[in-house]
């Protein structure tokens, strides 16, 4: 039985956590926005990207949970010293979070006490490199107590089948990396599939929150063009997967995004959707195989970090 016996679509909701604290983007406001005042967000006390309590907020009063999906990425710091002049390190390795900090770990473990689903958001280059695939989400489970279902790859990045075969073996039972940072829709295809016939399950990713047009400008254009999303998803009884970032609930460096969100689920919600976790979803389908959760005599006992 699938929460879809009840409702006329599914809205999964999700958040990368890619950054969780300003660092070079506060100079790079400063330039390309002559907003000198980004600056201030570099002293050590302002933490405008640490935004989990308002997602959790926006989420509870919806009455709704979703997924947060941890990187455990390589520090800028770790790769050579060659690549400390290539912006692309810089892009990709600099600012990074230690998923072993205490607070990384304390809102991880109050996320997944308050409900919220905790996912594998797997490093950059953990799509075709199963051992640090591995590593990650042993890390992550050490972290949190139990098992992780499922994530997505960082930047999207996949190799298909490849990637899904390394997740799967890792024991991950979804994946929702399939999809566009540039574009958004269904492309034909409106509920999640198997790619291997059995109970892993992949959920393409509709709508990545930047991929929206004019969010900042023009709030009401992004709006109709998510809004015609949702209709598609309620007349195609659909499983909708949304993507919004941690940093784009600061309204400051993102204006709007903040209310959109909060307006999709809100609208969703009308039009009779169910929304919630990929996990909690996946956990309602009905699979080919013997249910995937774990029982008593399968137990893995996880050293908490």
């Amino acid at each position: 039985m699938s929460v879809l016996d009840d409702h006329s679509f599914a809205l999964l909701l999700t958040h990368d956590i890619d950054r969780v604290h300003k660092t070079y983007q506060a100079v790079y406001y400063a330039v390309t926005r002559r907003d000198v005042g980004s600056l201030v967000d570099l002293l050590p006390w302002r933490h405008p990207y640490w935004q989990f309590k308002t997602i959790m907020d926006i989420e509870d009063a919806a009455g709704v949970r979703s997924s947060f999906n941890f990187l455990n990425e390589r520090s800028l710091v770790e790769m050579p010293p060659t690549s400390w002049v290539d912006p692309q390190s810089w892009r990709l390795y600099a600012g990074r979070y230690d998923i072993q900090d205490h607070a990384i770990r304390d809102v991880i473990r109050d996320l997944d006490t308050g409900g919220w689903e905790i996912g594998l958001h797997g490093s950059y280059t953990s799509y075709d490199d199963p051992e640090r695939l591995r590593m990650e989400k042993t890390t992550l489970e050490s972290i949190v107590g139990h098992q992780v279902v499922g994530g997505r790859q960082h930047y999207l990045n996949l190799s298909e089948p490849e990637t899904w075969r390394h997740q799967s073996a890792t024991g991950l039972r979804y994946d929702s990396s399939l999809g566009s940072s540039t574009t958004y829709g269904f492309d034909g295809r409106y509920a999640p599939f198997r790619p291997f016939d059995d109970e892993f399950v992949v959920f393409p990713l509709t709508l990545m929150e930047k991929a929206l047009p004019s969010v900042e400008t023009d709030p009401e254009r992004a709006w109709e063009a998510a809004e015609q999303l949702l209709r598609k998803a309620r007349d195609n009884g659909a499983v909708m997967t949304v993507l919004w970032h941690l940093c784009y609930f600061h309204d400051t460096d993102h204006p709007n995004y903040r209310a959109l969100y909060r307006r999709l689920i809100d609208r969703a919600l009308e039009l009779g959707a169910w929304a919630g976790s990929p996990g909690t979803f996946y956990e309602s389908m009905d699979h080919p195989v013997a249910s995937t959760r774990m029982t008593k005599d399968e137990h893995t006992d996880y050293e908490v970090a």
